[in-house]
């Protein structure tokens, strides 16, 4: 059996300068492979509290807060400074960060959104992907496929400072349930870890980054160029996930050419909160596999 307890986000928690953005991030172990840990949209590093130590254990673990969560600085976009949190510019940050802290290959995690900047950073730098274990990932709909029309772009760019106000509104008042709504048994959703992922969430002008973040949702077309990934896959799915529909996943796991699949019960859109030991378990047992 193993156990997983859960681990406070600020625990051994670092900083580091990378594309514009000072990224917090965590990083354990000293085994191969490195693995790198991707959150989904309106959560943060702390999603990963209950399985990070237990697969550090066995690999190298860095979790980090991706722009616009957590403690990750949210610097306005700029075509001057380079800084944008369009989905390849955050791609391209994962890449760097693994450069800049000594790697050159790792294994990505990716939760729903991050699952899908986690495919899409493969399709984009296949040499330093070893691997994926796309959990709920956000694939054939939301944000991958997403768009906002280019005609009316600029005007809502310039807008940016009503429209971050009224995000700030919609999203303090539906942040609860839109979080609830992730987990299948409501009742391992304690009240105190909304309120922490809620803390994480709304830090210093998160409301106008949350923005920038839309505003630069485009459709992906991962879909179309599946067929290419050359990269061992593990696809994870909870059965009762309402955020990304099994069907998807399992959908996914078909297409990708070298996937294996698990379906997780009783589970809900975050194997790794509802079902951290299989979580944790299923992993290793990938990762195995890597290192081979």
């Amino acid at each position: 059996m193993i156990a997983c307890k859960d681990q406070s986000v600020n625990t051994d928690s670092h900083f580091i300068e990378v594309n514009g953005f000072n990224v917090h991030y965590q990083l354990a172990g000293n085994s191969k492979p490195l693995v790198v840990l991707l959150h989904g949209s309106f959560l943060s590093i702390r999603s990963w509290r209950l399985v990070f130590e237990e697969l550090a254990k066995k690999a190298s673990v860095i979790a980090i807060d991706r722009p616009a969560f957590g403690l990750t600085s949210r610097p306005v976009s700029s075509k001057v400074t380079g800084v944008s949190y369009g989905p390849e510019a955050q791609s391209d940050l994962i890449i760097a960060l693994i450069k800049k802290l000594g790697f050159s290959k790792a294994v990505l995690v990716g939760n729903s959104t991050g699952g899908t900047l986690a495919l899409l950073t493969a399709l984009r730098y296949p040499e330093h992907v070893e691997g994926l274990v796309l959990v709920d990932a956000m694939i054939y709909s939301g944000y991958a496929t997403s768009e906002v029309p280019a005609v009316i772009k600029p005007a809502m760019k310039a807008m940016t400072p009503l429209f971050s106000r009224l995000m700030n509104v919609l999203i303090a008042r539906l942040y609860d349930r839109i979080i609830r709504a992730m987990w299948y048994n409501k009742e391992r959703l304690g009240g105190d870890i909304l309120a922490a992922f809620r803390g994480d969430m709304m830090i210093g002008d998160w409301s106008r980054a949350f923005w920038e973040v839309f505003l630069e949702t485009h459709y992906l077309r991962l879909d179309e160029r599946l067929k290419t990934m050359q990269q061992p896959c593990l696809v994870i799915t909870g059965e009762h996930d309402v955020m990304v529909k099994a069907e998807e996943s399992i959908r996914l796991a078909d297409e990708l050419p070298f996937a294996e699949l698990l379906v997780f019960p009783d589970c809900g859109h975050l194997p790794q909160e509802e079902q951290p030991e299989a979580f944790v378990f299923a992993v290793r047992k990938f990762l195995e596999k890597i290192v081979e």
